[in-house]
């Protein structure tokens, strides 16, 4: 089986909500020797971001996001215990979750799986989480990243309480921001100051590793 054959399929299991077709396209995977952080970057996650294109079209409904991303999380796990994290670099440490008011973590998982296979040390605060609580986690982890998904317009607020409680403990020139979610925009990002806005798990990976590289 080629390999754009095993990418179409892995990405075609996430649109159609099927655990067996992923399982089968990671088997395939792993028989003809493709990447599985490819796999999971450009195969399932490509799957995810239609989905998100479709849910935000409104040509699919929020239980069908749910099914797909359930199937997501099942496969990310999977890939994550084939993979030895020790052998991959150490490119620092995320904390991530959804906001306060948020009680969906759709999305969020897939972004915090992709970034720990890519070396990144992930702290899930998970959902309906209070701006302080970023903060403090920041802080505690001694984390150089801080993300924050909002999939509401009514909560999109907490992304701008984080950034100033950052400023109010002191620490937001020592931290990276990131914020996104279906109403997240370029524009809502700078506008409450935000470091970037990701518009899927690829971008935030994307933005950490590029910042890694400018530290260093």
């Amino acid at each position: 089986m080629s390999k754009e054959a095993i990418m179409e399929a892995a990405k075609q299991s996430i649109v159609e909500a099927d655990e067996d077709m992923a399982m089968e396209a990671l088997a395939n995977a792993e028989a003809e020797g493709v990447d599985l952080v490819e796999l999971l970057s450009h195969g399932y996650s490509a799957g995810m971001k239609e989905l998100g294109d479709l849910f935000g079209m409104g040509e699919i409904f929020l239980p069908e996001l749910i099914f797909a991303t359930e199937v997501m999380k099942t496969v990310s796990a999977e890939i994550e215990s084939k993979m030895d994290m020790s052998e991959i670099k150490s490119n620092g440490t995320l904390v991530i979750g959804t906001v306060e008011g948020d009680v969906h973590d759709i999305g969020k998982g897939i972004v915090a799986s992709l970034v720990k296979t890519n070396g990144v040390e992930v702290y899930d605060l998970g959902r309906e989480v209070p701006a302080q609580k970023f903060v403090d986690a920041a802080i505690e982890h001694n984390a150089q990243f801080v993300g924050s998904s909002a999939l509401l317009t009514t909560t999109m607020t907490v992304q701008k309480d984080i950034e100033d409680a950052l400023k109010a403990a002191g620490i937001r020139d020592k931290v990276k921001t990131m914020v996104g979610g279906a109403p997240v925009t370029n524009r809502w990002a700078e506008k409450i100051g935000a470091d970037a806005y990701c518009e899927d798990a690829s971008d935030t990976v994307n933005f950490i590793l590029k910042w890694i590289e400018e530290l260093q």
